[in-house]
């Protein structure tokens, strides 16, 4: 089976999470809450492994992500963006 990655990671969001989650000052434990109450199964654990690129990301729990911190999909994937035009 083919591994899933870009870059050695799992996902592109890990980093970006984690800084917009502590902004709000909101531990992974209230939002993996707040995830569960927009039908998305997470908890702590799975926050953690995401922030740590040691989980994929699905659309739909990243378009949850962006709800529930008040940010566009495009500042979720700020870093990604700024990456990409950095090697041009």
């Amino acid at each position: 089976m083919k591994k899933i990655e870009y870059g050695g990671n799992k996902n592109i969001i890990g980093r970006r999470l984690e800084k917009l989650r502590r902004e709000k000052r909101m531990s992974q434990e209230q939002l993996a809450a707040k995830m569960q109450t927009l039908n998305v199964n997470m908890d702590q654990q799975m926050v953690s492994r995401i922030e740590r690129n040691l989980r994929i990301v699905t659309d739909y729990e990243m378009a949850c992500f962006c709800r529930i911190l008040h940010v566009t999909e495009r500042d979720m994937l700020r870093d990604f963006y700024e990456n990409l035009e950095n090697k041009k």
